[in-house]
């Protein structure tokens, strides 16, 4: 039977599973409740659990047969730390926090896969079924990592997914490459001399020099790095003053920066820095810039990403599964694991319109249910292609 079928024969169920995480939504770091009902449900599958890898990630192991080779299927279990805006029974029961991401979703889809391949067993190898706690820009990947998961854990090949808001269920985006972008979060203090608003001239105003440095920071992109590279520099805020007649002493920017190479986003943090430098120096302030890594890019393999497209149009048709997904400027920690484990991370269409359209990280999103089979179907599916018993 095709996974996805057998899959969304236990389709109430699941989405159970997934409301019940949405209406529980804990983020990173502090998956508790979550964690622990994961570990369960694996459990009373026959899946080997181990607990606290990277604080409040698990990992489940099955195997069969006696084959060597072993495949790693990866899903995220935080939320974010948003209010939500819907109405429905299921929404967030704690105050500022909210599944806006769909993490909820692939938490289930990857139980979903876990159940199926306890069941049938049509795989001759170990399965590891990796839970990451805190992807929302806290490093749950990396802590994972860190703490021995590959080590721990062997695994040729490891496999991601994230839902797609606008796609349409059934269908997947993928391309072998970059994927995602590398991300970066920054901070800058400018340090002036503040004063009377009717005296500018007894000071050294921050919010000039800040202004000035915002609207270089835009030039970085355009002429800077080569028009067939990309990059993307945001300024997302900006703290300054407290009062009407008052020149501050101090101002504060923050925002992010996404490229698809490593070498694109050292480019871009030079001359973030001599920019920042050598502004201040002119208007007489002093500049400090903490520039610091979230995530490197998400760059899939060629083998993998054939095998996971492949599976998914053995399951839904060749024209369902997008081959060469355009990459997103969106950013991924699951990137960590394929810089130690080489593999491939797809998009799963969440739908479109009122039913799965509404965009990640807007307190009106919720993950579409409809989409479960597909991506679990996917995650077994991939794994039955990786560890195919031998034909005797």
């Amino acid at each position: 039977m095709n996974p996805i079928e057998h899959i969304r024969r236990h389709q109430e169920e699941l989405t159970t599973w997934r409301r019940d995480f949405h209406a529980h939504p804990e983020t990173g770091f502090e998956e508790v409740r979550t964690s622990a009902l994961v570990a369960e449900r694996l459990e009373s599958w026959g899946i080997e659990v181990h607990r606290g890898i990277g604080r409040t990630g698990l990992v489940g192991v099955l195997r069969a047969g006696n084959g060597d080779r072993a495949v790693g299927l990866r899903a995220d279990m935080d939320a974010l730390d948003m209010p939500e805006a819907n109405g429905f029974a299921h929404r967030s029961t704690i105050p500022g926090k909210m599944h806006g991401c769909g993490h909820d979703g692939h938490t289930t889809m990857l139980l979903g896969a876990a159940r199926y391949l306890a069941e049938t067993r049509n795989f001759n190898g170990t399965v590891h079924f990796i839970f990451q706690p805190a992807e929302e820009g806290q490093g749950g990947a990396r802590a994972m990592v860190e703490e021995g998961l590959f080590h721990r854990f062997p695994c040729n090949a490891v496999y991601g997914m994230h839902n797609r808001p606008g796609m349409p269920v059934g269908q997947y985006g993928i391309r072998a490459g970059a994927m995602m972008a590398g991300c970066a979060f920054f901070d800058l203090v400018i340090q002036g001399r503040g004063g009377h608003g009717a005296r500018p001239e007894s000071t050294v105003d921050p919010v000039v020099c800040g202004a000035a440095i915002v609207s270089a920071y835009q030039s970085i992109i355009g002429r800077n790095v080569a028009p067939n590279d990309t990059g993307v520099v945001s300024v997302t805020g900006f703290s300054a003053g407290t009062a009407y007649n008052v020149i501050p002493d101090q101002v504060s920017l923050r925002g992010t920066v996404r490229a698809f190479r490593t070498e694109t986003m050292a480019l871009i943090e030079r001359r973030m820095r001599a920019l920042a430098t050598s502004i201040a120096e002119g208007f007489g302030a002093e500049a400090r810039l903490d520039f610091r890594e979230v995530t490197v890019p998400v760059v899939n393999g060629a083998e993998q990403t054939a095998i996971i497209a492949d599976a998914a149009a053995a399951m839904v048709g060749e024209a369902a599964v997008d081959r060469n997904r355009i990459p997103a400027m969106g950013s991924e920690d699951f990137s960590y694991m394929m810089a130690e484990v080489p593999g491939a991370y797809i998009l799963v269409g969440n739908g479109e319109g009122e039913a799965g359209g509404c965009e990640v990280h807007n307190p009106h999103y919720d993950f579409n249910d409809a989409a479960i089979p597909y991506g679990a179907g996917l995650l077994a599916a991939v794994v039955e292609r990786e560890l195919a018993p031998m034909k005797s």
